[in-house]
């Protein structure tokens, strides 16, 4: 998304500097939607395909539309046509055969979800796509997929303060050996420390509850708890809070693979040195806590199942 003007504005010469340097550095996992830049970022990597395929595992999503890329027009579609006619088309900007994991982005309530899922798995024995996912699915949602076609990966949010899906969707997960892909690990950026409301003042996080008004400020206790525990470990808090959904993980029997999104490399090479940081049951127990400390929803979308806890 960070490649995508999402966050504020991208230069795509820059963006393909830091998708071949996180590849250099040993990155192998790249996920991307046809939804973001509305299909610009696909093509934006296809880029980075043309010469590098072999290197990565490719992601990408559909079930979100926007009219002409506006998010504020989002809506979801998963009835059968669409699900080969999205394919086909990110297939087209990505300029690959095949792409390696195949995400529902979001389900659509007026459709079962067993025939979205169905048509996702017939695109598996067309070739076109090697594994499904989900995100944003209840428990009860990703077995009723599960029972049509298995799931290779839930992707929701998931971090430090935001941790709504350990109460069913990562447990069901687990019992499942479907692995978690947590998007915004660190928090839209909150989690790094930093972040001050002028920094943020043009991309949408400055109208998100957590990010607005007394909230911003107060949600910095959140901040500081992970700053204490970076500066006892001599690492930086984006660090610390990649390593804690990394243990989490292993707490709760699970592969997590996180994806924090960033437009430059510097920012790759700290999260990457992020598997080099190692917490004990002390700092484990504080940076817990802080989930109780955050004031404000995790969604601010106008449609109430937009995310997952809403429906469990």
């Amino acid at each position: 998304m960070g490649l995508a003007e999402v966050y504020g504005p991208a230069q795509d010469t820059e963006s393909l500097a830091t998708l071949h340097h996180a590849v250099d550095v040993g990155v192998t996992f790249l996920d991307t939607a046809d939804l973001y830049g509305a299909g610009s970022n696909e093509r934006l990597l296809a880029r980075l395909l043309a010469d590098r395929r072999d290197e990565v595992t490719l992601a990408t999503k559909f079930g979100i539309t926007a009219r002409d890329g506006d998010l504020s027009t989002t809506a979801t579609r998963g009835d059968a046509g669409y699900v080969r006619q999205a394919c086909d088309a990110s297939l087209g900007r990505l300029g690959v055969d095949v792409i390696d994991l195949y995400y529902l982005h979001r389900r659509d309530l007026r459709v079962p979800i067993e025939e979205t899922v169905g048509a996702m798995a017939e695109l598996v024995r067309a070739g076109k796509v090697r594994h499904l996912g989900l995100s944003e699915v209840t428990a009860a949602e990703l077995r009723q997929a599960y029972a049509v076609h298995p799931i290779a990966a839930v992707q929701s949010e998931w971090s430090l303060w935001s941790r709504d899906v350990e109460r069913a969707v990562v447990p069901a997960a687990a019992a499942l050996g479907v692995g978690f892909v947590p998007y915004s690990p660190l928090g839209r950026g909150f989690l790094t420390g930093t972040l001050d409301q002028a920094a943020i003042a043009g991309d949408w996080r400055s109208g998100l509850s957590r990010f607005s008004g007394a909230a911003f400020d107060r949600n910095q206790a959140v901040v500081s708890g992970v700053r204490g525990v970076a500066a006892e470990v001599g690492a930086t808090p984006a660090q610390v809070a990649l390593a804690w959904l990394r243990v989490r993980g292993t707490e709760l029997g699970l592969p997590v693979v996180p994806i924090p999104g960033t437009r430059r490399a510097a920012r790759v090479d700290e999260n990457v040195a992020s598997l080099g940081v190692a917490l004990d049951a002390g700092q484990l127990k504080l940076l817990d806590d802080l989930a109780a400390a955050v004031v404000g929803p995790r969604s601010d979308h106008s449609d109430p199942n937009w995310v997952s806890a809403t429906r469990e």
